[in-house]
């Protein structure tokens, strides 16, 4: 379910809870992400699955699509409010 261009959310490291968007498959254990940075601040890095959990939204971009095309197909699809907002956990 992991594809290029799905929304999904970081589980684990200093960023967690976060949204990105998948640019790049680069094995079957990991994916390269952006936020974009002027977006949600998540730079563009590579990131082990098992540390994702993808959400059921989706952006129409290309591999390997830059951070501008990023950022415009997320305003295209009225999208860039849900990258941008933070997962609240309730306890």
């Amino acid at each position: 379910m992991i594809e290029i261009g799905r929304i999904v959310v970081k589980t684990a490291g200093r960023e967690a809870l976060r949204k990105a968007v998948v640019v790049d498959i680069i094995d079957k254990n990991y994916v390269l992400i952006t936020g974009p940075p002027s977006l949600n601040g998540l730079k563009r890095r590579r990131i082990n699955v098992g540390h994702l959990e993808p959400t059921g939204k989706k952006l129409e971009i290309t591999r390997k699509a830059t951070d501008a095309d990023v950022l415009a197909a997320a305003k295209a699809a009225n999208l860039d409010a849900f990258i941008k907002e933070r997962i609240k956990i309730n306890v």
